[in-house]
């Protein structure tokens, strides 16, 4: 039962009978969608549940199986969404590693030897449940090593702003140079500013060359152990090498942006007696950002993961912190998965944060 619509052309919520949308004035009949909560809810659950219970074949298999047929048997807008993607995903993943452990159990466990190797893992499986609660007790209660998992997290989001905030500094003046560049190398006079220009604009052509066809930890690394050796603030220098890393593909998203408005907006400027500088900064940037703005959010996104190798420079960050409680504990399972379902709910919450942005900025267009 539907209790809940939404416009599929604004997304406003509609819970009555009403037959235009209180928002866009849209006829309903034909842009009315289910409320895709719970169906979406239960895709996902099940994909991420086949591959928990993917070591037992059969349950994995099953609930690989559910996740497709109630993602194939609600309505296709319900079965489009972001999450019942990632559950179906999750659940090819599970589908994949449940097929691959009953191929295990048939070829290197005799058939007769089956049910046994079956009990066996039905006893493990209960001992590892039961053991669940000490476990937990013993990665995050005891001596308060909770606080490696809390430190770190705050370490974590501390280096992704302040990169953040450094990747997007750099991208934007790397990409109004090689934007002015290719605007202007035709019409400027040979001297100083035309000189000037093309000497920067090859800086910050093998800027972009070096740190994109460089992996980000080798980065991270010699900025700490080469550039930096003489400093002993770890936070500093993953700031300023995620950064300068992050400026990079900023400068480039930003670019493609400015790329994209119509040459006809520099001529308006133009028209209204606007010198190119003043053309980018009233007219070009602000058209630019709004159509940006999204892959900026998820060079974000891209980023707070990225910084889970600043452990290599020795800096106790969220993934490091979960290595050091299982360091002490010899306990890898319990702390790891912790810091994955952290940096799975960071990301999912972003993500989500990205597509309410991208609607919203698609109504303002209208």
């Amino acid at each position: 039962m539907i209790k809940s619509r939404f416009c599929k052309q604004c997304g406003a919520k509609i819970t009555g009978e009403e037959t235009v949308c209180p928002k866009c004035k849209a006829a309903l009949p034909e842009l009315l969608i289910p409320d895709a909560g719970k169906s979406t809810n239960r895709i996902f659950i099940l994909g991420l549940l086949s591959i928990l219970l993917s070591f037992v074949p059969i349950a994995g298999i099953a609930l690989a199986a559910l996740c497709f047929y109630f993602s194939n048997k609600e309505h296709k807008l319900v079965s489009s969404a972001g999450k019942a993607k990632t559950g179906r995903k999750l659940a090819g993943i599970g589908l994949f590693l449940s097929i691959f452990g009953t191929i295990y159990v048939f070829l290197l466990i005799s058939v007769g030897n089956v049910p046994l190797w079956a009990l066996n893992t039905v006893n493990k499986i209960v001992k590892w449940a039961a053991g669940i609660p000490a476990d937990f007790e013993n990665n995050f209660i005891t001596d308060g090593r909770y606080s490696y998992i809390v430190k770190g997290l705050g370490i974590t989001f501390e280096v992704t702003i302040f990169a953040a905030l450094l990747g997007i500094a750099l991208g934007v003046i790397v990409a109004l140079i090689r934007s002015s560049y290719d605007t202007l190398k035709d019409e400027m006079r040979s001297g100083f500013g035309n000189w000037l220009l093309t000497l920067l604009n090859n800086i910050c052509g093998i800027y972009l060359t070096v740190i994109r066809g460089t992996p980000v930890v080798v980065q991270l690394m010699i900025a700490y152990f080469v550039i930096f050796v003489a400093s002993n603030n770890k936070v500093l220098v993953a700031v300023l090498a995620f950064g300068i890393n992050s400026g990079a593909y900023v400068a480039e998203i930003i670019r493609g942006g400015i790329a994209s408005i119509d040459k006809g907006q520099f001529e308006a400027g133009r028209s209204l007696g606007f010198g190119y500088v003043r053309t980018m900064a009233f007219i070009i940037i602000p058209q630019a950002f709004k159509t940006v703005l999204p892959s900026l959010a998820n060079e974000f996104i891209v980023l707070i993961k990225e910084t889970s190798v600043s452990g290599y420079i020795g800096l106790q960050e969220l993934t490091k912190g979960g290595d050091i409680i299982r360091s002490r504990t010899y306990s890898a399972f319990m702390p790891l998965l912790a810091v994955a379902a952290i940096y799975l709910i960071i990301v999912m919450f972003f993500s989500k944060l990205v597509s309410i942005l991208e609607r919203r900025l698609k109504n303002s267009e209208r």
